[in-house]
Parts: C-alpha cells; structure tokens; sequence
C-alpha cells in the first residue's frame, strides 16, 4: 500500500504524522501546488490532501487511488463525480476543532469590540505612564451583554458560538442560508432581519452557490454602522471590495477575518490599505489550527484508513 501525503505541513510539523507508516509506504511532500498534484499520485494508492486539487486532470494517470482522506472538513478540492465515476472513496475529518473556531470567533468578537488593540497600543506607547489619571477610556466601548448577536450557519460551529454568545449575555438569532436547518434553540430570522438586527454577525456556513457573495454591498447596507462583522467560514461568502468599502465607509464598525477570498492574501488586497487594528483584524486561516485540533486532524485520518481497510463506511462519500 502507497500513501502520498500532498500536504504534510498543513497539519503543522509539531504534530506527528507516523500513524500512518503501519499501512504501508508513506511518501511525504511539505506543499505540494496544482501543477506537481499529477506526478505526485500516480503510483499511489492513497492519497492525503488539504487544498491540492483532486480531479480528472490530476488523476486521469493514477489508476491505483483507492481512497482520498481529507486532512480537513470541506470537499472544496475533490471533484467527488468524478471519484464516484472511478468508485474511488473520499474521507473527510469532521468536528475536529469545533471548540477552536468557536473560540476565535469570540477572540475577534470580543478584540473589536473593545477596542483592544488601541488600548494595548496606548499603554506600548507611554501615553498612559504620562498621564496623571489612573484610567483611559478615550474610545468608547460597550458591554456584549444584551447585544444581538447574528449567526449564519447554524452547524455545530455555530452552536458553540450561539452558546457563548449567551453566556456573555447576547440574543442570539440566526439565518439558515440552505433553508433546512432544523435548529430550535434559538430565534430563526430572514436575511434582512439578520443583517438589520445584529450587532455582531458571525458567519459559520459552507461555501455554496447560496452562500457565495452573500454578504456583498446590499448586505452592508442594511447592517448596522455599528455592527462588528467576523467570518471564519469561507472568505467567498464576504465579497472583499464592498467590505473593504463598508469599513472605509463607515457602514459598519469593524470585522474579524481568518479567511479572506484568496489565501494566502493577495498583494493588492484593498484590505490591506486597512491598518487600524480597531478596525480590521486579519488572521492568516489558524482558526482551526490548535495543537489538538491538528493533531485530531491526523488521528481520525488513521481512523479512516482503518475503516476503508476493513470495508466499512467512515466519514466517505463517493
């Protein structure tokens, strides 16, 4: 049995990935980028990626793939027709690092709310040991309590975040982008009435043709000036130049961001004209990546080996 792991530094090279030597030769590459993907696999009979594509052009010359395990949830990169097409089966690694997306969403969250960055700024600075008064507050803040806080996407994500959220003493409402959410622990609202309610808004759905865009210039409209907007979902869901806008506009007061359109981000990103921390806080795609979150990530990963071994159903489709 060939193991070719894409990616083996997306799971982080503190975290140990020897696991997966009992089921044969494993064959590591660091990154591996769409034009390598074809070499690559060719000879292998399981293939482990993250972002590398997985599709006709790169598997048309590996008649061996048996099995593709995702180091990660999202499907975004394996064109599953076509592996049904070659009964090829694909495993993902789901609720892994639920506690940590759910933690840095209340980081960024709470971070803008209070205007961490300036105050931290203010004190680095020396302007608060050559004040006279024990205090400084010179940029207004508030408490999240009673807050209304917005979800879209109430998966197990977002239900940790809507739980926290409560414990800080937030309303909690949410929009179901898909339209089946089957949530009734908290107060399902339309599109508008998100947007027009929330004083933070939290994005948590998949990427979809449904959520694509979704929060582009028509949605900031209709948010408050206030609002504070974070997404740790996809970064196609937030359309960057009308956010770039709404931020420099003042349409809205601030956003927290661990996925942006093109990662790593691009160069000529307008969001990087942005360089008010109070007002837009960037962080480059970690949300999931604790030390126990990655090393979850290759431990269910062994997990669905052993299952596809012994002819059992674990985490596939195809």
């Amino acid at each position: 049995m060939k193991i070719v792991i894409l990616e083996r530094n997306s799971v982080g090279t503190d975290v140990d990935v020897s696991c997966l030597e009992k089921f044969g030769e494993v064959i590591c590459y660091p990154n591996t980028v769409a034009e390598n993907t074809a070499e690559r696999i060719k000879s292998a009979d399981i293939v482990i990626c993250n972002k590398a594509p997985m599709n006709e052009a790169t598997m048309k010359d590996a008649p061996d793939i048996k099995l593709i395990c995702l180091f990660a949830t999202g499907y975004d990169n394996v064109d599953i027709p076509y592996c049904q097409s070659r009964g090829i089966r694909v495993a993902n690694v789901v609720n892994y690092c639920t506690s940590m997306v759910a933690q840095h969403t209340l980081l960024l969250a709470l971070a803008l709310t209070e205007k961490l960055s300036h105050y931290d700024q203010y004190v680095k600075s020396g302007a608060y040991s050559a004040q006279e008064r024990f205090s400084n507050f010179d940029i207004a803040f508030h408490d999240m309590e009673n807050l209304t806080w917005g979800i879209v996407g109430m998966g197990t994500i977002g239900r940790r975040v809507a739980a926290l959220a409560q414990m800080l003493g937030c309303r909690v409402i949410f929009y179901s982008a898909s339209g089946q959410s089957t949530c009734t622990e908290y107060e399902r609202v339309d599109f508008d009435a998100l947007l027009a309610q929330s004083d933070v808004l939290s994005l948590h759905c998949p990427l979809s043709d449904r959520t694509r865009g979704l929060i582009g210039r028509d949605a900031f409209k209709k948010m408050k000036e206030t609002a504070v907007l974070i997404n740790v979902a996809r970064g196609p869901v937030v359309d960057t130049q009308a956010l770039y806008e709404a931020l420099t506009g003042g349409e809205i007061a601030a956003a927290g961001l661990d996925v942006l359109e093109r990662e790593p981000m691009a160069k000529d990103s307008p969001l990087r004209q942005i360089q008010d921390s109070t007002k837009l806080i960037v962080t480059p795609h970690m949300a999931w990546a604790s030390v126990e979150a990655r090393t979850r990530v290759v431990e269910e990963t062994c997990k669905n080996i052993e299952a596809f071994l012994r002819g059992e159903e674990r985490n596939t489709v195809g």
